[in-house]
């Protein structure tokens, strides 16, 4: 599993010209699911997600979690950041997960960050063409791989 997450101000996404997903402070989470992901790696990286302390407190000082500042998520399927792009010109995908596996890793995932962290998260639809507007505070931008986490 792979989420490039983006400590952001404000973020949205919008389908067929319709905003299906927004929120305000918080993080956005471009999220890639691998043939190899269990519920176990759903769990940590989730876990992560909602413990990192990349919010400013009162000094300025990355020291807060997301539910510390009452923090949302907008979470979107993001397949491609397992591409291959070694040979040629055209990258290749094969190292992400098939659809209806990743569809519902994917769901899984927003699940465990909403009913197990008490997450608001906010989501794009599985494999529809999508718009992405954010704000990105900082920037702060993180690339979890799930293969690195102990």
């Amino acid at each position: 599993m792979r989420v490039v997450l983006q400590r952001v101000s404000r973020a949205k996404v919008t389908i067929e010209g319709k905003v299906h997903g927004a929120i305000e402070t918080g993080l956005m989470l471009l999220v890639a699911i691998s043939p190899n992901d269990e519920e176990e790696t759903l769990r940590k990286v989730a876990k992560k997600i909602v413990d990192l302390r990349i919010f400013d407190d009162e000094q300025g000082k990355m020291n807060l979690s997301l539910h510390e500042v009452a923090g949302k998520i907008l979470s979107i399927s993001q397949f491609t950041l397992y591409a291959d792009y070694r040979k040629g010109r055209r990258p290749g995908f094969s190292n992400a997960a098939k659809p209806p596996f990743a569809s519902d890793m994917y769901e899984r995932f927003n699940a465990i960050l909403q009913e197990e962290y008490g997450a608001v998260v906010e989501t794009g639809v599985f494999g529809a063409e999508m718009a992405c507007e954010l704000v990105n505070d900082g920037p702060i931008t993180i690339m979890i791989d799930s293969e690195e986490l102990a």
